[in-house]
């Protein structure tokens, strides 16, 4: 048990916003709303998962929707007791905590503005490690915990909850609203208890942001290695392509982002291209045609002066890029994992191979 404040806040949204693939929402939008709420209602307290009793109600807490309509139609500070009244009164007992449902920019920052703003405590877990599409794309999915009861709302005050015959259908029902509500809600899904939490989640992912945070804004304070060699260190990542930004292909549909940006290749790499596909979050990396890296694995984008994350909303033309791939949770790499975030869940027509295979011999 510790306490999140205005200090931490500043490196869990950097940190998350890397495991956050691309996706997530922007992290500077969610880390003023999480300074201001801290600021008006204290620091939030941060679970261990084991601190968590057995059979206490823990709910995650997002925003749903394409992250470049969020940018625009932010939340009105009122939707985490909207949603806490909507699921209090279904289950008829207090919510113990709030928890993240993945990591990303805007939805790591989320839950603390929630828990802040009605006092209650964060636990220190996710159901992605990262941050995907579709909401049944959690580690909950793979266990057999339903998505409903889910409980959304909209900065205008329309509330529903969904009761649904499979979290895919949770999905489908639940983007229909979100278009109909402008794009963009607050949702609050997957209430289950601590037992299940423990089991299922992945753990210490708000601790992990912090010291990624951390260590992204100390990357010039290596010491003998460069800051390129000191970020793939403390990442664990692999280097994929360097480049620099010559065309972003992008739309929104279904309340998703969807799109390419090209990279025409710097340095070492220079004379090469390389294509990332994106839906809200990077799906592929391909090196002159050749895949480099897709999902469940980590493709991230940073700026090769301040290794900062760029999210696929901020990608644009003229930006020198590092292209870095992270693995993923070790549950994403089995057959259950992979029906649910694999690259022919997304119409890729290629077999997951693990990062680190895929990776041999690329620029």
């Amino acid at each position: 048990m510790r306490l999140i404040g205005l200090k931490e806040i500043e490196d869990i949204a950097l940190g998350a916003s890397l495991l956050g693939a691309g996706g997530g929402g922007d992290p500077y939008i969610g880390k003023l709303m999480a300074m201001s709420a801290i600021r008006e209602f204290g620091p939030v307290t941060l679970l261990d998962p084991e601190e968590v009793p057995d059979d206490a109600l823990v709910v995650p807490m997002a925003m749903m929707g394409a992250p470049t309509v969020l940018a625009e139609k932010a939340a009105n500070g009122r939707e985490a007791k909207a949603l806490y009244d909507l699921v209090s009164k279904y289950f008829g007992k207090k919510v113990f905590a709030f928890m993240p449902m993945e990591a990303g920019g805007f939805n790591s920052m989320f839950p603390i503005v929630c828990a802040a703003s009605l006092h209650l405590p964060l636990v220190d877990v996710d159901g992605m490690g990262r941050a995907f599409p579709e909401l049944q794309m959690v580690t909950f999915t793979i266990g057999g915990v339903s998505a409903s009861p889910m409980a959304l709302t909209d900065e205008k005050g329309n509330a529903v909850i969904f009761e649904t015959i499979s979290n895919k259908w949770t999905e489908e029902l639940a983007r229909s609203v979100t278009m109909s509500c402008g794009g963009s809600v607050a949702v609050a899904l997957y209430p289950m208890d601590g037992k299940t939490v423990k089991q299922y989640g992945v753990k210490n992912i708000v601790t992990r942001s912090e010291k990624l945070g951390k260590a992204i804004r100390n990357v010039k304070e290596s010491g003998e290695k460069t800051p390129e060699q000191s970020f793939l260190e403390f990442t664990g990542g692999y280097r994929l392509f360097k480049g620099k930004i010559s065309d972003v292909l992008r739309e929104t549909r279904g309340a998703f982002n969807f799109g390419t940006v090209v990279l025409d290749g710097i340095a070492d790499c220079k004379g090469k291209q390389a294509k990332v596909e994106f839906q809200n979050e990077n799906l592929t990396a391909t090196v002159d045609g050749t895949i480099v890296a897709t999902v469940p694995d980590l493709i991230c984008l940073v700026d090769t002066e301040t290794f900062l994350p760029v999210t696929t909303d901020a990608l644009r033309y003229g930006k020198r890029v590092l292209v870095v791939g992270l693995p993923c949770f070790e549950m994403w790499r089995t057959p259950k994992g992979l029906a649910l975030v694999g690259p022919r869940y997304f119409g890729c027509d290629t077999d997951y191979i693990p990062l680190e295979e895929r990776v041999k011999g690329v620029c």
